[in-house]
């Protein structure tokens, strides 16, 4: 069972398309897993139709209308939909297979080339067509990441397995954001775990020895 969800004001922005385009990937991705949030989606785009109807209507002058008119009609239709044939919903990392919920797996094409991460982890960027960073994490049995915060916002979703940090245990479709007000250490026991990670900033480790990793911080998530 999903514990942990995108905020309303999150969830609202979603909806509305207002979100960056990293964290608009893993929302999605979250919401493909969760039917609380699909019916959360469902009803903010409602709430939002419902205003649009109600907004004052502009009048348009005949020049105006022909305009448009004309706009319309020359428009180029849209670009056919990928079907379900254009890509697989299973990754394949090793001989261990992951179902991918829809929204990743229209990325298959776009995951680059699988690294090490110190901890006994994989990562594989996404390509989003932006700046902005995206990862697939793959954490085996007994993976941990030193105790860190950030210094930007870091948000994770698990797609299968499961892990846990100081706070909780997180399952299949878990959402969590941590922020430069939180530490923590995320880790695995018994069963290894693959997450989706959106970073806008590098860890910032914060005990002990791996404080000498901070000028490297970029070989993790970012």
């Amino acid at each position: 069972m999903i514990k942990f969800h995108p905020s309303d004001e999150m969830i609202h922005q979603f909806a509305a398309g207002s979100l960056n385009p990293a964290l608009s990937v893993v929302i999605s991705t979250h919401v493909d897993m969760c039917p609380h949030c699909q019916k959360q989606v469902l009803d903010a785009e409602q709430l939002m139709a419902e205003q649009l109807t109600k907004a004052p209507k502009p009048r348009l002058n005949s020049h105006a209308l022909d305009a448009m008119l004309e706009q319309i009609m020359t428009s180029q239709a849209p670009a056919p939909k990928a079907s379900n044939d254009d890509y697989s919903n299973v990754l394949n990392l090793d001989g261990k297979l992951f179902n991918l919920p829809p929204t990743l797996a229209r990325q298959q094409n776009r995951i680059g080339h699988w690294s090490r991460v110190p901890g006994k982890m994989l990562r594989a960027p996404i390509d989003i067509g932006s700046d902005e960073c995206i990862n697939l994490i793959y954490m085996d049995k007994g993976s941990r990441v030193p105790e860190h915060t950030h210094k930007g916002q870091e948000v994770t979703l698990v797609v299968n397995g499961v892990f846990n940090d100081e706070r909780d245990e997180y399952t299949d479709g878990d959402f969590i954001l941590m922020d430069s007000s939180q530490h923590h250490t995320p880790e695995t026991q018994d069963e290894d775990c693959l997450t989706l990670a959106a970073l806008d900033a590098p860890l910032h480790f914060t005990s002990g020895i791996s404080r000498l990793l901070n000028p490297f911080s970029s070989l993790f998530f970012r």
